[in-house]
């Protein structure tokens, strides 16, 4: 894989006009009295405007990258064999976005894969513009958050102890055998915060939370969020301690408290 972040100057810069296409169109859908809401076969709901975000980002990737893969949330994949795809959640936190809640994101992230089979994210954005926020990252290039139009580079915190912390989470779903563990660590620690979404592993990046967790997550909600940790110097991994987006759950740390959160909502290890 690639490793000088200078050959991802154009793969970041084409992320943003995605990122730009989508805050677009579901900014102009936010709040609409005519939002069209349905349910999808896994009892989720989606929007309208999930639907019209992620084919105007294939249309897009059509026109520039047409030689690279895709997988997003609505319409499917199509990375067969491909060295390179994307990957977009059009709007995550669509139960936010279709209730007036303005913690809603297009996230959006570039996958290269290996000879061996192995896959880094190595671009990735969040795009909250109802937050008026966009964090971002390249493979070796750092992590940063623009807000206001004004863009910072961002770092993880220092907190080293659990007893320390701030821990977010979205709720108490689907931690099964591990939610009496899960809670015991959050009655230990100095702050929590039911976040959620995107939200609470961009905090983390930003060095305002030390810890974020979600037991359940798809690819798409976790591809753009891995790189934008790591980027900033924490680490990402699911639940069980297995690094990267692919492992079915997401947690997000500083790094200094990352094996004690895994130990501790595992505590079988």
């Amino acid at each position: 894989m690639r490793t000088n972040s200078a050959q991802y100057v154009e793969d970041l810069a084409l992320a943003h006009l995605l990122a730009d296409i989508a805050d677009s169109i579901a900014l102009e859908r936010y709040q609409a009295l005519d939002l069209v809401i349905t349910t999808k076969p896994d009892n989720t709901p989606v929007t309208d405007a999930d639907r019209a975000v992620e084919t105007a980002i294939r249309q897009a990737l059509a026109t520039h990258r047409p030689d690279d893969g895709l997988l997003g949330e609505e319409f499917g994949s199509d990375i067969t064999g491909a060295q390179r795809y994307w990957i977009i959640d059009p709007i995550d936190g669509t139960k936010n976005f279709m209730r007036g809640v303005p913690v809603w994101a297009c996230l959006i992230a570039l996958v290269e894969v290996a000879v061996d089979g192995s896959q880094e994210v190595v671009v990735g954005i969040a795009s909250a513009p109802a937050l008026s926020r966009r964090w971002f990252a390249s493979a070796h290039g750092g992590a940063f958050v623009t807000f206001n139009g004004a863009t910072k580079k961002i770092s993880v915190s220092r907190v080293a102890s659990l007893s320390d912390a701030s821990i977010a989470y979205s709720d108490f779903i689907h931690f099964g055998d591990r939610l009496e563990a899960f809670q015991k660590m959050l009655a230990q620690a100095w702050r929590t915060r039911g976040m959620g979404d995107f939200w609470s592993h961009m905090l983390v990046a930003e060095g305002a939370v030390d810890v974020a967790v979600e037991p359940t997550l798809a690819v798409w909600d976790m591809a753009a969020l891995d790189i934008i940790i790591r980027e900033a110097g924490g680490v990402f991994t699911n639940v069980s301690g297995k690094s990267g987006p692919f492992g079915g759950s997401g947690v997000s740390t500083n790094g200094i408290l990352h094996n004690a959160v895994i130990n501790g909502i595992n505590p079988e290890r």
